[in-house]
């Protein structure tokens, strides 16, 4: 049994979320780095998509009613089981009755918690476990985890201790395709949107990252019947301040749209804090499937590494 002892600012039950159900209405949800994701659960042994906790700024708790090998990736939270530290990246065999402590991130903002073993929780909803928190489904109870939740796992002893993996770096320059929008927006407002920096708003969540900053404003009056929106998607509200879809956006939209965030991009936001500054740079489409071609190699590398380091 796994039992949350303090949830910390928002945990989560996640997966890689729900793909082809936009033209119903229902967004993606998932874990925000799908990268962490994948890598905490192989270094446990379970499947790429199995669920993982996704924990928000630490300050958190978590207790084990059996043994379990687990793995944290993301920012480091300063993990420790009765006083040893979990570095985040590596395998760890935790015991019954253990209780994993996180404290507040460090240089980040989330972090990703995988338990080796088969999952028990309520069938899945379009073949997720994911929580959509806004739409009230999902995961354990379609909320986020609060104090004395709990769920089983269990376990399965398909790796080892001491198992390591890295994540592909993380950067605050945001590779983006171009909007459709350039054209009925004011003038320079794309060009200034490229050229200056921007900060995350504290008011930001799993719905999208809002964007503040100091040396410009994009404000317009435009308005437009609603489109299709997707996760990387960058709105331009009149109030001038650009929000950057994440997971538990809408699956439609009116405001116009700066541009979308390259697939390999949207990973880093699951680590920008409120304060933290980011650039937004065009790329081509090559580039983008360039980028993504990256990525899965470093995945590729981890697969053939595990596969002699479990021998």
């Amino acid at each position: 049994m796994i039992t949350i002892v303090k949830p910390g600012m928002q945990m989560s039950i996640q997966d890689q979320g729900r793909v082809g159900a936009r033209h119903l209405g229902i967004g993606q949800s998932g874990c925000i780095d799908p990268y962490a994701q994948i890598i905490v659960n192989r270094l446990v042994g379970n499947a790429d998509n199995n669920p993982v906790i996704e924990i928000t700024l630490g300050l958190a708790e978590i207790k084990f009613d059996n043994d379990y090998y687990i793995a944290l990736h993301g920012t480091d939270m300063k993990a420790s089981v009765n006083d040893n530290a979990i570095e985040p990246g590596w395998s760890f065999y935790i015991k019954k009755g253990d209780v994993l402590k996180l404290n507040a991130a460090r240089h980040g903002f989330r972090s990703y918690l995988a338990i080796g073993g088969q999952w028990q929780l309520p069938d899945p909803i379009l073949d997720s476990y994911s929580t959509d928190i806004t739409a009230g489904f999902g995961g354990l109870t379609g909320q986020a985890l609060k104090s004395g939740d709990s769920f089983e796992v269990i376990p399965k002893y398909n790796t080892k201790v001491g198992l390591g993996a890295m994540l592909p770096p993380k950067s605050t320059q945001i590779r983006i395709h171009a909007g459709p929008h350039a054209a009925v927006l004011p003038k320079d407002t794309i060009v200034n949107f490229i050229n200056h920096s921007w900060h995350v708003s504290p008011n930001s969540n799993r719905m999208g990252t809002r964007l503040l900053s100091d040396e410009c404003s994009l404000e317009h009056d435009v308005s437009l019947p609603s489109m299709a929106v997707a996760p990387g998607s960058i709105q331009l509200p009149p109030n001038g301040e650009p929000i950057v879809l994440l997971n538990d956006a809408q699956t439609t939209g009116g405001y116009p749209l700066l541009g979308t965030v390259i697939d390999a991009d949207l990973r880093h936001f699951a680590q920008l804090k409120p304060g933290d500054f980011l650039h937004f740079k065009f790329v081509t489409l090559a580039d983008a499937f360039k980028a993504k071609e990256k990525l899965t190699a470093h995945l590729n590398q981890l697969a053939i590494a595990l596969k002699y380091k479990n021998k």
